[in-house]
């Protein structure tokens, strides 16, 4: 039986490139936001969930890092890593000049941001649910509309394409996360990412919990923050580091870590994608 992976759809997205990508053979299940992706797979509904984590231009996906962070029943069990290249298209009988708003996902605006500023200045930016539900929104729209999607979407919806590679820089390319139930059994090519916050606010006290990990070898990947949701100025840490939680140092340094931190939540150990450029 096909393994069921849900993704932000509808049909066209970027998410669903990245899922027949990890799994060619598997049945996809669309669904509305990436929180539904998930949820579906804590429902039940699919396997696994492809849920896109950050952009080398536009950053992170702030839904999905919550996502992660509050939810406690899925880990991530794998990454995969998508070159990206927007188009911006249109209805068939749509100039260009006559272009008053431009739909598409956050992440998308936000990644074609000086090629809009340029051709489009006047144009009013609109944001989507996803790609393909921008080209929904374009074609229905009242006024003389334009969107940003990939290709495929173009094709699928039978939008004409207005111009091509649009992403400000041609190294654009999202990291998506595979979650699932569990993660991933040691490959010799691992990564963990981790969450953590502190109680209190002290001089240093980040910088003793990371040297955990440098003081045993093991090389950080990332780090950002997150807001607790408990008042100004708490923030919840996020990491990613080399090697898989069941290594001897890994394990050792999240022994450490636990004894700083006043949370600390492994979300996953999977194999690290060797042709990321993120």
């Amino acid at each position: 039986m096909a393994k069921r992976i849900s993704f932000l759809g509808p049909s066209g997205t970027y998410t669903e490139e990245a899922a027949t990508r990890y799994d060619p053979e598997a049945s996809l299940v669309s669904c509305s936001t990436i929180t539904a992706s998930a949820q579906a797979v804590i429902s039940g509904d699919a396997d696994e969930a492809v849920l896109p984590i950050e952009n080398s231009l536009g950053g992170a996906v702030a839904e999905t890092l919550d996502l992660l962070i509050h939810q406690g029943e899925l880990q991530i069990r794998g990454e995969i890593v998508l070159p990206i290249h927007h188009c911006i298209m249109a209805k068939h009988d749509t100039s260009p000049a006559d272009v008053t708003v431009v739909y598409s996902h956050p992440q998308s605006l936000a990644q074609c941001r000086a090629y809009l500023a340029k051709n489009y200045p006047n144009a009013r930016l609109i944001a989507s649910l996803s790609n393909s539900a921008a080209v929904g929104e374009m074609q229905s729209s009242e006024e003389t509309a334009a969107a940003i999607a990939g290709r495929r979407a173009a094709e699928l919806y039978k939008a004409n394409v207005l111009d091509l590679d649009i992403e400000d820089n041609p190294s654009n390319a999202t990291r998506f996360v595979v979650m699932a139930h569990t993660d991933s059994q040691p490959t010799g090519t691992d990564k963990t990412s981790l969450c953590f916050d502190f109680d209190r606010d002290a001089p240093g006290t980040l910088v003793i919990a990371l040297g955990e990990f440098a003081n045993r070898g093991i090389n950080l990947n990332k780090i950002e923050s997150r807001p607790t949701r408990m008042g100004l100025g708490r923030y919840i840490f996020m990491v990613d580091i080399d090697g898989h939680r069941q290594d001897a140092k890994v394990a050792d340094a999240l022994a450490a870590l636990r004894g700083l931190a006043s949370m600390l939540k492994v979300l996953g150990s999977y194999p690290r994608e060797v042709s990321s450029s993120i």
